[in-house]
Order: structure tokens, then C-alpha cells, then sequence
């Protein structure tokens, strides 16, 4: 199976030895992303709902790099600074990957004790093409 980097400039470029996502066959997988404006580099300012908002527009536009979407999620992990914002997070979460109808992707949530820049929140997932 071959495999082929995905890049955008419209989400944050990769700050190490990685690619901000895969393509092998039918699927993408993803870095973990946090909570940066690719514009600037800078994480969000804000809260939980803030940088929860900002991963997943850097995922949407990785996705779509890609040539697939959110609608065809099929796992994420989330990693939580703090499990006390996981009713924040999953309000969020939910406009963007709990769309009415369609099955919501499998998720596994744990909580870590840091991430890069202090950040509230990573997000990395694996969709189809």
C-alpha cells in the first residue's frame, strides 16, 4: 500500500519530523492537532470551546486537503488537559461531528497531563476518502 502526505496552509504546518496527515488507500489519518491559527502560528485565545473550535477547523481543512470531509469520520482521540471540560469540549464537538442523522465516528477521550504550548486540547482521527 502506498502512502502520500497531505499538506494545507489553511491549518498549522507540521512542527517536526510528520506530515499533518496520510493518505493510504481510502483513508486519512491525522496528526494531532491543537488548538494553533495557521495564520499566525499562535494558539487560540480562550477557553476550552475556543481551542476546541479552532482543532476542529484545522482538522475540516486538513480533511479537505485530502480530498474527504468530517461527514466521514470514522474514530478521533481526544486528549484533555483537564476532564472537567469534557461537557465544554463535547458541546462543541458535537455541532461539528455529531451532525443530525449521519453516525457519529467512534471516540476514545483521555485526559494527559500537558500538551504542546500548554494547549486544552489535541484532536487527531482517521476518515474515509
Amino acid at each position: 500500500m502506498s502512502k502520500e502526505a497531505v499538506d494545507t496552509r489553511s491549518a498549522p504546518a507540521a512542527i517536526g519530523p510528520y506530515s499533518q496527515a496520510i493518505r493510504a488507500g481510502n483513508l486519512i489519518y491525522t496528526a494531532g492537532q491543537i488548538a494553533l491559527d495557521p495564520a499566525t502560528g499562535q494558539l487560540t485565545a480562550g477557553g476550552i470551546k475556543e481551542q476546541t473550535a479552532r482543532v476542529l477547523e484545522n482538522l475540516t481543512a486538513i480533511l479537505e486537503a485530502g480530498g474527504s470531509s468530517l461527514d466521514r469520520v470514522l474514530k478521533t482521540t481526544v486528549y484533555l488537559k483537564d476532564l472537567n471540560d469534557f461537557l465544554e469540549m463535547n458541546s462543541v464537538y458535537e455541532m461539528y461531528l455529531g451532525k443530525g442523522g449521519a453516525a457519529s465516528p467512534a471516540r476514545t477521550t483521555v485526559g494527559v497531563t500537558r500538551l504542546p504550548k500548554d494547549a486544552l486540547i489535541e484532536i487527531d482521527l482517521v476518515a474515509e476518502v
